[in-house]
């Protein structure tokens, strides 16, 4: 052997002896998260688990809840084990897919249910870990220069003093967003569901891009007014130091979970961090001010201290109860009809909805029966859903809909409903204007000027 060669070997054996990674070597452990939470949420969780498991190394993948599923959907994370988020049906929808694994509950002393949502899956595949409230967060500033009062009620939002005051993510973007669209949905019934969402919709300042802008845009004073979830209001302390979140009379309330992936490469460690969320010093730390969660574990607060969802307060799926199997059915349904109805027609809708407003307030004071006969029909119109509550019956119709990428082909059946949901918004659209139009001829007959009906015109 020459001396060159020699070299080498030596070399590469004090390398292998330093515990440099020779192909065929096993790899140290490790757990990989996939997760919706920020870093301000996640790393005193990792740090804190480090240092009880030094030999196990965690890597977080921070998606949003919607991308997070897509991913998972599509097999293209084949390194994570666990999904750690707050939206509900997200996990439901994996667990329909067979992509979650078995997972035993641990013992935390947590009720079975909190405000009428089953803590952790009846079916054995994610475990809830802290409880989310969701709500409004607003800006006090903004709303005292402009006189607006702070809305208490979700159906408050629909009120035209609050038009062009009220930011929100799609649902299609955030499972916040979609959780809270889908609550209102099983809440109200479909029909009247979707038309406060309707309303809600015709007073939006804008559709943020990710839910973390919805607190950014309410604390920058760009709307006053925005639809979030508790721990992101405190995640944005920094940024919007005057921002203030309500829950609302109707408070819902949903448990944030974790799973193991059925995939996962590192089941053991997996279940270990699972164990560590779900620990003693775990809960704790959710209660931590850098953290600022609630623990789904009475242990973890102090005497005296009763938390809201364990509370004797009403929320809003005590009545009905929240099925996350019939959210998880529709999910893409809700997604296409909130984005083609709301997002994507955003500014005719803010106009529409302006116009009947405006023409609704100038009846008040002169009431004539033919001009109210016409802002019925166009308030039937906007408020009416694309898919009625009887074609919803069709299951099967809806239920293979997927989240298809831009630029790339929509299966043939999902081109037909999107074009018959596309079809119908527009023509209701239509009508309502139509209708708003001979409405404000009408008042201009009975001696309105058109700077009495200021936005009223469609």
């Amino acid at each position: 052997m020459g001396r060159f060669a020699v070299t080498i070997r030596l070399v590469l054996l004090a390398l292998l002896a330093i515990g440099w990674p020779a192909s065929g070597m096993a790899e140290g452990r490790r757990v990989q998260i996939i997760t919706s939470f920020p870093p301000s949420f996640f790393e005193p969780f990792r740090s804190a688990f480090r240092k009880k498991h030094p030999d196990i190394a965690v890597e977080v993948v921070q998606r949003k809840t919607t991308a997070a599923v897509i991913d998972i959907r599509a097999q293209k994370r084949p390194e994570a084990d666990l999904f750690w988020a707050s939206a509900p049906d997200a996990f439901e929808l994996l667990k329909r897919a067979n992509l979650l694994a078995p997972v035993q509950p641990r013992k935390t002393g947590a009720p079975e249910t909190i405000a009428g949502y089953p803590v952790n899956d009846p079916g054995g595949r994610y475990l809830g870990f802290a409880v989310s409230g969701y709500g409004l967060v607003y800006n006090p500033t903004y709303l005292a220069a402009r006189g607006l009062p702070v809305p208490r009620n979700w159906a408050d939002l629909a009120a035209p003093v609050y038009a062009g005051h009220i930011g929100l993510t799609s649902p299609a973007r955030s499972g916040t967003t979609h959780l809270m669209v889908e609550a209102l949905l099983q809440s109200l019934g479909w029909e009247r569901g979707w038309a406060l969402w309707s309303a809600i919709g015709g007073n939006l300042a804008t559709i943020t891009a990710r839910s973390f802008g919805v607190n950014a845009g309410v604390a920058r004073g760009r709307f006053g007014i925005g639809i979030s979830i508790d721990f992101l209001t405190e995640a944005n302390a920094t940024e919007g130091e005057g921002n203030r979140f309500v829950l609302p009379g109707e408070t819902l309330f949903a448990p944030a979970s974790i799973a193991r992936l059925a995939t996962s490469p590192n089941p053991k460690e997996a279940e270990l961090f699972i164990d560590f969320v779900l620990s003693p010093e775990g809960q704790a730390m959710l209660r931590e001010p850098r953290i600022g969660r609630l623990a789904v574990s009475p242990s973890a607060y102090g005497p005296g201290e009763t938390p809201p969802h364990l509370s004797e307060a009403e929320g809003i799926l005590n009545r009905t109860g929240f099925d996350a199997g019939l959210s998880a059915g529709r999910y893409e349904l809700v997604n296409l009809i909130f984005d083609e109805w709301i997002t994507f027609r955003r500014t005719e809708h803010a106009r529409l909805w302006r116009s009947l407003q405006a023409m609704e307030a100038a009846l008040l004071t002169r009431p004539d029966e033919q001009t109210a006969k016409l802002l019925t029909q166009a308030r039937a119109a906007l408020t009416q859903p694309p898919v009625s509550a009887a074609e919803l019956e069709k299951t099967d119709r809806f239920r293979n809909l997927v989240r298809v990428p831009r630029g790339l082909p929509v299966p043939e059946e999902q081109a037909r409903i999107e074009a018959d949901i596309r079809n119908a918004i527009a023509a209701r659209a239509s009508e309502a204007g139509d209708s708003l139009q001979q409405a404000a001829e009408r008042l201009a007959t009975l001696g309105w000027r058109e700077d009495n009906l200021t936005g009223a015109r469609p």
